[in-house]
């Protein structure tokens, strides 16, 4: 039986929130508690640490599972890791296509020699972190350097019937070739994708049973992708609620907690301007009143042109994306105002678009790069002292 706890955000740290209990807590029921949960939609957010169903069933919302598989059938559980984990944990952040930073970094990591307990990630921060743990890097980065402007739309199975512009099922198709035997408590440190539940806003930490749908209920942006269906919760995009997180690191009690924002560069510090309309009928008018030969006819198609041309760049799906990721970024500055890692990567990340997955090249390098850097600056001051072996150093 799938069991999970759940606590208002208002009352109580991440850790005191989260009660983990054994791999069999006592089968007693508290009417009040019971109660509680019935209402739990008034809280103004709440975690749920949830196991894999029975039946390991993960599918698009809509489609049917099985509801009715018994204790019996299940198979047997290893321990998912939920005890103290020590060392040093890595949070990956979501940024759709500047994700491809997080093969750079962890590329970085393995050079460096730096271990790692355990990763949690949200969004695409969970497909790499995913494929990292489970021995799959090589594949996911030649997947990732292998794509172009023309051969990714092969990869979009584009519906209009849905609750998203893509159903998704040709890129867990091709995660499938590679992990689909792999379970989340199989892997040798724990994994944790962090998900939405679209219908009531929970935030899902799905840290067992198979590994391919996990990471696709983490990385649903919402509009785009289909929802996940799992044990009757609708799943989306994890970072609609923990963009970076670090508070799934800080319950498995590490030493240490690096997190990686990716798109700390892009909305970077100045949040609030202050526009004057008539300033711009001003430049207007300077615009079309401006002398010499070029001003007249020419000049003003040019800039019709260019306005035109700025306007259009803009689509359906750009704007959707765009306005994600504002959302996304005023939630990760809150979140890790409240719960700071200890160290935070920023990878530049600016000239790399949110769906220019084509990039993977750049984006990979300068994740790498970045990293690099952070970790001889943190081995000068001496932050990993005793936490790397001498062979490794």
């Amino acid at each position: 039986m799938a069991w999970y706890s759940i606590s208002s955000g208002n009352t109580q740290s991440t850790s005191e929130a989260l009660e983990f209990v054994g791999e069999n807590p006592p089968i007693e029921l508290d009417p009040k508690a019971m109660q509680q949960n019935e209402s739990i939609n008034q809280t103004d957010h709440s975690v749920v640490d949830i196991s894999a169903p029975s039946n390991h069933s993960f599918d698009e919302a809509g489609s049917n599972h099985n509801p009715t598989a018994t204790n019996d059938a299940r198979p047997e559980r290893k321990p998912n890791g939920r005890t103290r984990c020590g060392g040093i944990a890595l949070a990956l952040g979501g940024g759709i296509a500047r994700g491809w930073a997080h093969i750079g970094i962890l590329r970085a990591i393995d050079d460096f020699g730096l271990p790692i307990s355990m990763i949690s990630g949200t969004s695409i921060g969970a497909l790499v972190g995913g494929s990292y743990l489970a021995g799959k890097m090589d594949d996911l980065e030649e997947f990732a350097r292998s794509l172009t402007k023309a051969n990714i739309l092969r990869y979009l199975d584009f519906s209009l019937r849905g609750s998203g512009l893509i159903n998704g099922s040709r890129l867990a198709r091709r995660m499938e070739e590679h992990m689909a035997d792999i379970n989340i408590e199989d892997l040798t440190r724990p994994f944790v994708a962090v998900a939405t539940e679209i219908q009531s806003g929970h935030e899902v930490w799905l840290n067992d049973g198979p590994i391919v749908p996990a990471i696709r209920a983490s990385y649903a942006l919402p509009g785009i992708f289909s929802p996940i269906s799992h044990g009757g919760r609708q799943l989306v995009d994890g970072a609609l609620v923990n963009p970076v997180p670090v508070s799934v690191c800080r319950a498995y009690e590490p030493n240490l907690v690096i997190a990686v924002n990716l798109n700390a560069e892009t909305f970077g510090r100045a949040t609030v301007v202050r526009h004057s309309h008539y300033e711009h009928v001003e430049d207007q008018k300077a615009q079309h009143h401006g002398g010499g030969d070029e001003s007249s006819w020419f000049s003003f198609m040019g800039n019709k042109d260019m306005k035109s041309q700025r306007e259009n760049r803009l689509g359906v799906t750009s704007v959707m994306v765009e306005s994600f990721n504002i959302i996304q970024d005023r939630i990760a500055r809150a979140r890790l105002a409240g719960d700071p890692p200890d160290f935070t990567i920023r990878p530049r990340l600016k000239n790399v678009g949110l769906i220019e997955f084509h990039k993977a090249n750049e984006a990979i390098k300068l994740g790498y790069d970045e990293m690099m850097l952070r970790l001889r600056e943190l081995e000068e001051q001496g932050v990993f002292e005793g936490m790397m072996s001498k062979a490794e150093l």
